[in-house]
């Protein structure tokens, strides 16, 4: 899952993005309100975590004008005041949880997961696209109904690719969300993960779901019409 986390206190900022991570989520992370909201303007997210006291806009103004824009991404709200009317007003403008400081992050990701359920039902957490098959809450994935194990990382990279497919991402914009934004841009790594992948999803007959577009990045294959 692809969640933004919007946190200006470090130490946890970097104890949750770990955690996190280490539970197969894609952090996208900024520590301002600011930059919070045009990302969660710009991008499409499964959930979005905003601390309600955060430099630039608050966690409430952000998600204020978020609903206004029409949405809709769950949001749980962080914050060290557990106060009845902060939940409450957070709650009235349309928050689908809240979890007060200190908390533990497997506490975090278990409401993340919940949120998301109720939010797109579990139908919609099943990616299908040609013959191979992704639960994204499960984080299972099969070709042609046979099991196929993927790391971490790898399914995080099938997922993205396969939430839009025939759209063209970058090899920039793949480490962004799957490395994240301190990873060596040189770096190859965009092309082992795919070719693993790749041969681990594709027929040996067939051409590769994954497709490469030369001298920009890859797009996985959309199915030919029926």
């Amino acid at each position: 899952m692809n969640v933004l986390f919007v946190e200006d206190e470090a130490k946890i900022a970097n104890f949750v993005r770990a955690g996190l991570k280490e539970q197969g989520f894609v952090v996208d992370y900024c520590d301002n309100g600011d930059d919070g909201y045009l990302r969660a303007l710009d991008n499409e997210y499964d959930a979005i975590i905003l601390d309600i006291m955060v430099p630039g806009k608050d966690g409430l103004s952000i998600l204020k004008q978020l609903r206004r824009e029409g949405r809709n991404a769950p949001v749980i709200l962080l914050t060290a005041r557990n106060e009845l009317d902060d939940r409450l007003q957070g709650l009235n403008l349309g928050a689908d949880d809240y979890i007060a400081k200190p908390f533990f992050v497997e506490e975090l990701a278990a409401r993340i997961h919940a949120v998301v359920r109720r939010s797109v039902g579990d139908r919609q957490n099943i990616l299908t696209v040609g013959p191979i098959k992704l639960d994204r809450i499960a984080r299972e994935v099969t070709c042609n109904q046979k099991a196929i194990e993927l790391t971490s990382r790898e399914f995080n990279l099938l997922e993205y690719l396969m939430r839009s497919p025939g759209r063209v991402f970058t090899r920039t914009q793949i480490l962004e969300h799957i490395w994240g934004y301190d990873f060596n841009p040189n770096t190859n790594v965009v092309d082992v993960c795919i070719q693993r992948i790749r041969k681990k999803i594709d027929p040996s007959d067939e051409p590769s779901w994954i497709e490469s577009i030369r001298g920009v990045g890859y797009r996985f294959r959309k199915p030919e019409p029926s």
